[in-house]
């Protein structure tokens, strides 16, 4: 089997060579690709060889690993390995074998590869054909398909609001962005509530369906008809104002700004 590895951390890029030459030694890598630009790089070029499986850090040098995904157009199955559990959602939504989180066990790396196997296999046998037909090549297409199919996301569509002693359910769609103001997350609806959420923006995100929330910085997620004016500065910053009228100002981080001109564009 050939892997390619995507990890920013050399002893932990390392230590799961290390454990998958225990599980199999005629296990190859590739290649061990810890960024984002690197990562694309690789896999844009033809390769003598190409992988039968990714292991894939989330949080690279330069972005999220999703980047890849989205910029290559990969397609080959993968085993996600990460420190964080609120991106799973958004794990399962691309061709993902399995979520494992670090530090990485390695019966739990073995039961992934296991299902890796199994899937393949499956693939690989002719639907009907008599015994003496060979075995064709696993459908890795169809793979991913399948897997997709497994793992459909339903996101949040509406939240319980506690204000004082009374409850207010308020549907995602009247919703026109989030934002964190002194570690307490708030939405704000589309005819200017202000309405307190008993949930993390980070987990918000995992969340929320991402075609119609955008993560703009650690203080704020909002959707596209929030977004009034944006204003550019000569050094890449991006300032929004958004609609209702928020009243924290509302800057792009400058690792988000392509994202978002992608996400913009969409």
């Amino acid at each position: 089997m050939k892997v390619v590895i995507l990890e920013d951390e050399r002893l932990t890029a390392q230590r799961l060579e290390s454990l998958l030459h225990r599980y199999d030694p005629e296990i190859r890598v590739l290649a061990t690709l810890p960024s984002v630009e690197k990562a694309v790089a690789w896999f844009s070029q033809p390769q003598p060889e190409k992988p039968d499986l990714v292991f894939m850090d989330i949080h690279l040098q330069d972005g999220l690993a999703f980047r890849v995904i989205e910029q290559v157009k990969l397609t080959t199955p993968i085993i996600f390995t990460t420190a964080f559990d609120e991106y799973v959602i958004q794990a399962f939504k691309v061709n993902s074998i399995d979520y494992l989180l670090k530090p990485l066990s390695y019966d739990e790396l073995v039961a992934a590869i296991t299902k890796y196997k199994k899937l393949k296999e499956q693939f690989a046998q002719p639907s009907s054909a008599p015994p003496a037909t060979p075995m064709v090549a696993p459908d890795m297409d169809a793979l991913v398909r399948m897997l997709g199919a497994f793992k459909e996301t339903t996101y949040k569509d509406r939240f319980m609001i506690t204000v004082g002693s009374k409850i207010r359910s308020v549907e995602t769609s009247e919703i026109a962005y989030f934002f964190l103001d002194e570690r307490m997350a708030f939405l704000v609806t589309k005819d200017g509530a202000t309405l307190p959420v008993d949930y993390s923006l980070d987990k918000l995100t995992t969340l929320l369906n991402p075609k119609q929330f955008f993560r703009i910085s650690r203080q704020f997620l909002v959707t596209l008809p929030a977004i009034h004016t944006i204003h550019t500065y000569s050094a890449g910053k991006w300032r929004l104002d958004l609609q209702p009228k928020s009243r924290l100002e509302a800057f792009v981080s400058g690792d988000r700004i392509a994202d978002l001109k992608e996400w913009l564009g969409k």
